[in-house]
C-alpha cells in the first residue's frame, strides 16, 4: 500500500524531529544529535528533540541541565518518552507514535542501532512521510541480530540509512548486505570551541611546562579500550619517566582501569579528569593525542584532537584512516597491541619537529574537509530533497 503523503505545512516551516537515547554533552553521537536539533534554519525548520531514555535512571546531570539550556535558547521542543533501560515496552513509542501523528511531523531523524530499530519502525507506522537513520559506530560483527534488524528493519523502514564514515558504509553493505541505494555517507564536522583566556591546566594539575604529556578524551567504556593504553604507559614510563597520560571522560570502566593503574604502579603517570567543560584547554596543555579504541565510526573526539593541531595516535579501526592518513597527521596502530601503541608514543615524543608538522596538517584538514555548517548544510539539503522526492511522488 502506498503511503499517503501530507502536504508541507502551510507556515513553509518543515517540522523535523531529531531521536536518540540519551540528552548529553559527552559521546559523540549524543553531541552530534543534540547539534544538529539546535542547529537547524529556524527559518526553514521546526526542529524537536526527542530523547527515549529520560528523565535518566541515576537523575539529571549537570551536562543534561546544560543540554536542555541549549534547546531552550535555540527554540527547541524537547520530547521525553520516559524509556526505562532493560525492560522492552511498547509505551514510550505509542507515546512517540501519537505525537508524529498529531504534530504532523514531515521527517524523522534517529541517530543509533536503539533509536533507528524503534524509531523508524514507529516512524513508519505513523505514516511520518520521511524517515532516516543515522549508524555513528558500526561494531556488529558477530553479532547476526543486529545485522539482521539493521538489514531487514531499519534500512527497509528508513528512506536513507546514514555512515559516518566509508568504512561503515562499506561494512553496511558488503557484511549485513544492505542495499547500497539506500545507504548514505554523510561526513561529521564540528565546530571550534573557544579557548578560555589565561587558563593554563597544567599549571592547573602542577605538570612542568617541559613533562611530556598525552591525552585521550571519551567515554570510559568497553568499546575505547583505556586499559591498552595503560598497559603501553607501563611500557613508555621505563624510556620517559616523567610522561603524564591525562585521560578526561567518565564512564562504567572508570573503576576497572584505575585498578590496572594501581596495580602497575602508575598512579604518578596516569591522571583521571573526569568529565570537563574545558576540554580545548586540556588539549592545549597536550603534546600528543592517542585513541586506543576497538572499533569506531566517526569519532568526534578526534576532530577536536585535529582542531588543536596534535598530533594523533591511533588505532586503525573505523572511520579513522579516513581522517589521519598514516604519517601524514599522525600514526596508526593496530587495536588491542599496547607494544605497538607504546612504540608510535615513543616515536613522536623522540621527533616533536615531526609531531607538531602532523598537528599542523591535521588542523589544516579538519578545517577545509570537516566543518559542521558544511555538514549541517548537507543535512538540510537531503531533508528537503527527500521530502520533495516523496511530494512529487
Amino acid at each position: 500500500m502506498q503511503q499517503a503523503v501530507r502536504p508541507f505545512p502551510s507556515s513553509g516551516r518543515l517540522r523535523i524531529v531529531t531521536l536518540v537515547d540519551h540528552l548529553s554533552l559527552h559521546g559523540g553521537a549524543e553531541r552530534l544529535a543534540l547539534r544538529i536539533a539546535t542547529s537547524l534554519d529556524p527559518e526553514r525548520f521546526e526542529s524537536t528533540l526527542c530523547v527515549s531514555r529520560w528523565p535518566m535512571a541515576n537523575g539529571s546531570s549537570p551536562s543534561a541541565d546544560q543540554a536542555l539550556d541549549e534547546l531552550r535558547i535555540a527554540g527547541v521542543r524537547f520530547l521525553p518518552l520516559r524509556r526505562k533501560r532493560g525492560i522492552p515496552e511498547l509505551t514510550p513509542w505509542l507515546r512517540l507514535g501519537r505525537f508524529l501523528r498529531r504534530q504532523r511531523i514531515d521527517l524523522l531523524h534517529t541517530h543509533k542501532f536503539g533509536s533507528n530499530a524503534w524509531g523508524t519502525m514507529t516512524g513508519r507506522i505513523a505514516r511520518v512521510p520521511v524517515v532516516l537513520a543515522h549508524e555513528h559506530t558500526w561494531s556488529y560483527a558477530g553479532n547476526p541480530l543486529r545485522c539482521f534488524l539493521d538489514r531487514e528493519l531499519v534500512s527497509r523502514a528508513a528512506d536513507r540509512f546514514i555512515a559516518v564514515s566509508r568504512e561503515d558504509q562499506r561494512r553496511m553493505i558488503e557484511i549485513e548486505r544492505i542495499d547500497a541505494s539506500r545507504t548514505l555517507f554523510l561526513p561529521i564536522g564540528i565546530t571550534p570551541t573557544s579557548r578560555t583566556l589565561g587558563h593554563d591546566v597544567r599549571a592547573e594539575l602542577g605538570i612542568a611546562s617541559d613533562a611530556p604529556v598525552i591525552g585521550l578524551v571519551g567515554n570510559l567504556r568497553p568499546q575505547k579500550a583505556h586499559h591498552v593504553l595503560v598497559r603501553a604507559a607501563a611500557l613508555l614510563v621505563r624510556e620517559w619517566p616523567r610522561v603524564q597520560i591525562l585521560i578526561v571522560g567518565d564512564g562504567s570502566e572508570r573503576a576497572h582501569v584505575e585498578q590496572l593503574v594501581r596495580e602497575l604502579a602508575l598512579e604518578p603517570s596516569i591522571r583521571f579528569l573526569g568529565y570537563r567543560d574545558d576540554v580545548p584547554e586540556v588539549l592545549a596543555a597536550i603534546d600528543i593525542a592517542v585513541c586506543c579504541s576497538d572499533f569506531e565510526g566517526s569519532p568526534v573526539a578526534m576532530l577536536e584532537y585535529m582542531e588543536a593541531a596534535l598530533p594523533v595516535v591511533s588505532t586503525a579501526v573505523g572511520g579513522v584512516p579516513d581522517l589521519i592518513e598514516q604519517g601524514v597527521h599522525g600514526l596508526l596502530v593496530p587495536p588491542g597491541d599496547p607494544n605497538a601503541l607504546a612504540g608510535a608514543l615513543d616515536e613522536l615524543l623522540r621527533d616533536p619537529q615531526r609531531a607538531h608538522a602532523m598537528g599542523a596538517r591535521g588542523q589544516e584538514r579538519r578545517r577545509a574537509e570537516f566543518d559542521f555548517d558544511t555538514m549541517i548544510g548537507r543535512l538540510e539539503d537531503l531533508y528537503c530533497d527527500l521530502l520533495g522526492e516523496r511530494r512529487a511522488a
